[in-house]
């Protein structure tokens, strides 16, 4: 972890936190989820870049330890495709290889389309290619109380979360997101009133990493995070009769609760999505939950490594 070097990259006029370790000539980027940060790549920078590949993870704008946008409610995940491709252009990288978890997979895949020359190839893990437009996730096959549902209200994932400190918040999130039960409050809950205080922290991650996180989320607060995914995932892309040519990968736990998503586990199981990603390769982990590159680090780097051994970039 030491061996990590950190420094601020201005794109698109915000000033991004990036998080770089290796020399290679090929470059592996990074795009972290919610409730995540640049941190919760640790395990797989050090592994890919022992590989001999230059890993590189970074804080999206108003994220961590970057800065925020002036007006963060009228962003998308548009914004990111475009900070994603000037970051490339900053660092001098010609074409990486994109790795996505939870959200991060969406602007993963949406550069692959609107920018392929940019990108090599594309690993998301939890969140498969979902087709840009409103119908992106269906909240309306869920319960009210879905999380996704309460957090796109304006105003309410802020007060629930204002009820707590930061460290407790993300202590909570990923306890309840590490089960394989969709996170869905009763009418007269919020989704903080689902933790149960007295659930220990997964076995993989530590009091210092929560530690980390804290302290990076209570620099950057919830608002971004609130805008970009949730609150913007039905925004129209514009796009249509999307397919991603390039070579892609999908690494899903089995107890990750997106496959409890309706309709999920059948399009990925099916093989449906490989009609708009037809070089797709699947990979399952039994155990795996919504957090798999960190609760089972050494499988998730081993895919990794051996899917972009087999690329040209």
């Amino acid at each position: 972890m030491e061996k990590i070097q950190h420094s601020e990259v201005e794109v698109k006029g915000l000033k991004l936190h990036v998080a770089e370790i290796g020399t290679g000539s090929k470059a592996v980027v990074f795009l972290h989820g919610f409730p995540e940060i640049w941190y919760t790549w640790r395990h797989q920078m050090i592994a890919v870049s022992n590989a001999g590949y230059r890993a590189i993870a970074f804080d999206f704008r108003g994220y961590g330890l970057s800065e925020q946008p002036a007006d963060p409610e009228k962003e998308t995940m548009y914004d990111l495709v475009d900070e994603i491709v000037g970051l490339l252009d900053a660092l001098h990288i010609t074409k990486a290889f994109l790795v996505g978890k939870d959200f991060g997979a969406i602007p993963a895949y949406l550069t692959a389309v609107v920018h392929p020359e940019r990108v090599g190839a594309v690993i998301t893990l939890g969140v498969p290619f979902l087709p840009p437009g409103p119908s992106a996730i269906q909240n309306n096959l869920l319960p009210e109380g879905f999380y996704i549902t309460r957090w796109q209200e304006p105003g309410r994932a802020e007060a629930d979360f204002g009820r707590f400190p930061v460290k407790s918040v993300i202590r909570n999130i990923y306890t309840l997101f590490s089960r394989s039960e969709v996170p869905i409050a009763a009418e007269d809950q919020e989704i903080m009133d689902l933790f149960n205080p007295s659930t220990p922290l997964p076995p993989w991650f530590s009091e210092e990493d929560l530690a980390t996180y804290a302290s990076l989320y209570e620099k950057s607060g919830f608002r971004y995070a609130l805008q970009v995914p949730y609150r913007s995932l039905k925004v129209d892309t514009g796009l249509s009769d999307v397919t991603v040519t390039k070579p892609a990968l999908l690494i899903m736990g089995e107890k990750d609760y997106v496959f409890k998503f309706p309709g999920m586990e059948d399009y990925i199981r099916s093989g449906t999505v490989k009609n708009f990603v037809p070089e797709l390769e699947i990979t399952y982990i039994p155990e795996g939950s919504h957090f798999v590159h960190e609760q089972i680090p050494d499988k998730v780097n081993q895919l990794i490594i051996e899917f972009i051994d087999k690329q040209s970039i």
